[in-house]
């Protein structure tokens, strides 16, 4: 019976969704978020070309000229090598590190391995700032708080899970015979994974990199509670322009917020060109406890 009733669900959705009052209000409700989404990213961009815009439903005049004043007062060009040098040293650091433990998770069975996956994932599955202050707390107490390489490790605490949830399905679809193969041709274990499965894993190591690089750049909580002065990347400078005091220009702010919409949006695509976000979901399903 409850089957019968699983499988009847989705077809009783579907025909809600098609027609009746039912319809109307999810179709409505659609429609009104993506209204209200495109109306406030709309304010945000024009607002960011207007010379003033205090009557009427456009601005009295357009200029690009906040652009580049928001790049002098709020030290872009520093914030942007910050942002890129934290998102590639994670993006390094998490395959050197993430790419043998999703191998020896797909190909090796232990006690405790379901364990130890789930310990993996708890960064991917609580909220950032669950654990992002204890973490702030331990960086502090070791001296790397404000420092580039605190920044670095509290985003390799999410990035890591990222790099094993991703690589795992990649690794589990290589059929074990070839490395048996090479194994029996006289490679040792360093030649088989750099000279057999490496080339193998391009796809999944680039989508696992592409990935990480997307978390970096839109990591606010663990960033925010360690990043100094000289170590903010994009989204925590631009929340310091935003709510720190101060007189500033609302064009400035809207300037740098959409320089930051237009370079998420950009590593979004090309995140979701590379890995299929259901592969993901399926494996913190497949490992989250019962």
């Amino acid at each position: 019976m409850s089957v019968m009733r699983t499988q009847a669900s989705p077809g009783f959705l579907r025909r809600a969704l098609r027609g009746g009052p039912f319809a109307w209000i999810v179709w409505g409700g659609v429609a009104f978020f993506l209204l209200n989404l495109a109306a406030l990213i709309f304010s945000v961009v024009v607002n960011s070309f207007a010379v003033t815009w205090f009557e009427g439903w456009l601005p009295s005049g357009l200029t690009t000229a906040w652009y580049g004043d928001a790049w002098q007062e709020f030290g872009l060009a520093d914030v942007l090598l910050v942002t890129l040098i934290v998102a590639l040293t994670v993006v390094g650091l998490s395959l050197l590190l993430g790419v043998p433990a999703a191998y020896a998770l797909a190909r090796r069975d232990f006690v405790g391995k379901r364990a130890v996956m789930v310990l993996l994932l708890l960064p991917v599955l609580l909220p950032p700032i669950t654990y992002g202050i204890p973490l702030a707390t331990v960086m502090y107490n070791v001296g790397l708080a404000g420092s580039l390489a605190g920044v670095i490790a509290v985003n390799l605490v999410p990035a890591l899970p990222f790099v094993v949830l991703v690589m795992t399905p990649f690794i589990e679809q290589i059929d074990t015979n070839v490395e048996s193969a090479a194994r029996m041709c006289g490679a040792v274990t360093r030649q088989v994974f750099t000279r057999i499965l490496v080339p193998l894993l391009i796809p999944g190591i680039l989508a696992a990199a592409v990935l990480v690089l997307v978390r970096t750049v839109a990591m606010f909580e663990l960033t925010f509670l360690v990043a100094g002065p000289d170590s903010q990347t994009l989204i925590v400078a631009l929340y310091s322009a935003a709510f720190t005091p101060g007189i500033r220009a609302a064009q400035a702010i809207d300037a740098m917020a959409v320089l930051y919409t237009l370079l998420s949006s950009v590593l979004l695509v090309l995140a979701l060109s590379f890995v299929n976000p259901t592969q993901i979901v399926a494996q913190v399903k497949e490992v989250a406890p019962e």
